[in-house]
């Protein structure tokens, strides 16, 4: 089987942009979407790196079932970037109002942060 970790991680860096992108356009569930997604994709990287199998969304879960020993706040990052992943994007995810109007700066600035750390903690895994 081809190492396509690279390939992984890379789509995961491309998301972390996409985050800033759509940060700086004010679409801030894009850019908690984009930060929980570009987490998940390195994580998974070094899953697939080490010859792993990866499935689901839960970063905290992806990083925890590594053979390595995560950093732990690293996981506890994991769980606010997978509230992430549904709630963003589900107009049922919350009591009223679409979800766009539930999140804002502070909300894509910490997950972009959290998911950059992810992803430094991987890269240098990967090195």
């Amino acid at each position: 089987m081809a190492d396509r970790s690279k390939d992984w991680f890379a789509q995961g860096q491309r998301d972390l942009e996409h985050a800033r992108a759509s940060q700086v356009q004010g679409r801030h569930e894009w850019a908690c979407f984009a930060a929980q997604q570009a987490a998940e994709k390195t994580v998974k990287a070094l899953h697939v790196k080490l010859g792993r199998e990866a499935s689901g969304h839960a970063i905290a879960r992806l990083l925890i079932d590594l053979p390595i020993e995560p950093v732990e706040d690293l996981v506890e990052k994991a769980k606010v970037l997978d509230t992430y992943y549904l709630a963003t994007r589900d107009a049922n995810a919350h009591p009223e109002g679409p979800p766009y109007e539930h999140y804002g700066r502070l909300q894509s600035e910490e997950a972009i942060r959290y998911a950059g750390e992810i992803a430094e903690f991987v890269r240098a895994y990967l090195a």
